[in-house]
């Protein structure tokens, strides 16, 4: 097998391994091996954009969390709980 890899990407590659102990063609046998006995890739694989939309989910649970919780003390005197979760289902639904 022969890949083509940057020269800077190697050349890291090949210290990294160097310091495990390791050529770097026994590092990708590892990886090739590891691969095909759990029948995945044995790392997480994600695009940026990826974290970003799970990041700005995580981020409007936590909002909704907070405004649940400000409106179950009362903090919200106009609208009841159900009021307000009415209001969420409507804009869920796009209306």
């Amino acid at each position: 097998m022969s890949i083509r890899v940057d020269s800077n990407l190697k050349r890291n590659f090949d210290a990294l391994c160097d310091d495990f102990g390791l050529s770097n063609t026994a590092a990708l046998i590892i990886f090739m091996k590891a691969v095909v006995r759990e029948r995945k890739i044995p790392f997480e694989i994600k695009s940026e954009s990826e974290a970003r939309k799970r990041e700005i989910h995580n981020e409007g649970v936590e909002a909704f969390s907070e405004i649940r919780k400000m409106a179950e003390q009362g903090a919200f005197p106009d609208l009841t709980l159900e009021e307000i979760n009415e209001e969420i289902r409507l804009a869920r639904n796009g209306k």
